[in-house]
């Protein structure tokens, strides 16, 4: 029975990815209560999130392996601590740093594997759709590092605590990425100006390479036919 369940985790690891990143950034429409949401619901979205990573890691190196498992560690630690200490900027510096890496990680193992040749099946297509969340996680962690490490970075953001931040933040890496752009929350600074429009060049560029690799897939299978 557990040999089954690890199989299934094996083969279908881009789609529970792909499950574990929708949840961690959208699952706060669902939950009004921010302190539920803090304490409760993002230490378990990390734990999901963390579990499901570890099966894109097909690398054989031990010093990547082992900084990968580090930072599993601290990425799920960390929103445990948070429920029993009120984070300070520095903390959130820290957590931010972490963050940014561990899903540096795991975006560089999704782009080995969609740069191997083969051809457009569901494992392409939910790896796809996990490197273009992965961008925004990216994204977001970055931008929070800009908003403690430097004050008034941004304008229209909710300083209550550290959650209404993260979830302005996700909100405003969505809209970058897409292009929509409201401008309600906005850039104040020349460093969170330049890294929005780092971000949005990042997923620009994304998605063309990612056509590209797309198309190049698909000609190959019909080549092959």
């Amino acid at each position: 029975m557990k040999n089954n369940y690890l199989g299934i985790l094996r083969r279908r690891k881009y789609e529970f990815l792909l499950a574990a990143l929708l949840l961690h950034l959208y699952i706060g429409v669902f939950f009004s209560n921010i302190e539920f949401y803090a304490h409760v619901v993002w230490p378990i979205n990390m734990l999901l999130l963390g579990i499901f990573s570890l099966g894109v890691f097909s690398c054989k190196n031990r010093i990547r392996l082992l900084l990968r498992n580090i930072l599993f560690v601290l990425v799920v630690a960390v929103p445990v601590a948070s429920s029993f200490m009120k984070p300070d900027a520095l903390f959130m510096q820290v957590v931010s740093v972490v963050h940014i890496a561990f899903y540096t990680m795991i975006f560089i193992e999704i782009l080995r594997y969609l740069v191997k040749p083969g051809h457009v099946n569901l494992d392409i297509v939910s790896a796809s759709a996990c490197g273009y969340l992965l961008l925004i996680e990216i994204g977001i962690f970055t931008m929070q590092l800009i908003y403690y490490s430097i004050p008034d970075s941004f304008t229209g953001i909710d300083p209550r605590n550290f959650i209404t931040i993260y979830l302005d933040l996700v909100y405003f890496c969505n809209i970058t990425l897409t292009t929509i752009g409201y401008g309600d929350i906005t850039p104040a600074n020349h460093f969170s100006k330049l890294a929005t429009a780092m971000l949005g060049l990042a997923g620009q560029f994304y998605t063309v390479v990612l056509i590209g690799i797309m198309i190049s897939k698909y000609t190959s299978l019909q080549n092959s036919k």
